[in-house]
């Protein structure tokens, strides 16, 4: 990664690509960034990402797309889809271990209405819906899968973003990741020692 003060030197490629990957490790730098810094970053003139991103709202529901499928690729991680609560709950578990390890992206994916007109980012957040519609459905299988994975997300998101903002707290990840599936199996019934 480079330093906030290191200019990467763009030659020849994908634009489109280095242009998201500079603004992505800004983003999780935690430096503002705008397209002018982000082509200045990338070390390519003013006017070269407006091929690719007309406005920064662009270049933002762009970075969401990515962020959905960085999120979808660590759900789906090592592991088949979930038979049981405790498969579920750690796939819950997942979902909050990405928020607190890439929070400024996490802050970037949700924080904003989604952009409809983009059509990177509905298919991105689409197959993120399907990938939890089907766990649920693996796991209950005569219960309505929106509304079970919606209760779900809504448990898991609303925790994520508590520990993001501080408003609970706990000595480790480790930790953090035990309490929110010990909340997940609360919620659906499962019994802790069941595992």
């Amino acid at each position: 990664m480079a330093s906030s003060t290191t200019k990467k030197s763009y030659h020849h490629g994908d634009l489109r690509a280095t242009l998201l990957t500079t603004a992505m490790d800004m983003l999780e730098r935690g430096e503002s960034f705008s397209i002018r810094a982000v082509a200045r970053q990338a070390g390519v003139s003013a006017t070269a990402p407006y091929r690719h991103f007309p406005d920064r709202d662009a270049l933002e529901s762009a970075l969401a797309a990515q962020g959905l499928r960085d999120l979808k690729a660590d759900l789906s991680r090592h592991r088949e889809l979930p038979t049981t609560g405790e498969e579920l709950a750690d796939l819950g578990a997942a979902y909050v271990e990405f928020a607190l390890r890439r929070p400024a992206l996490f802050r970037l994916m949700f924080g904003n209405e989604c952009d409809h007109d983009s059509e990177e980012r509905v298919q991105a957040a689409a197959d993120v819906h399907e990938l939890l519609a089907a766990a649920i459905t693996g796991v209950f299988p005569d219960a309505d899968p929106i509304d079970l994975a919606l209760g779900g997300w809504g448990l898991v998101h609303g925790m994520a973003c508590l520990y993001l903002d501080r408003k609970l707290t706990s000595p480790s990840i480790d930790d953090t990741i035990g309490q929110v599936r010990a909340s997940f199996m609360a919620v659906l019934g499962v019994r802790r020692d069941a595992r």
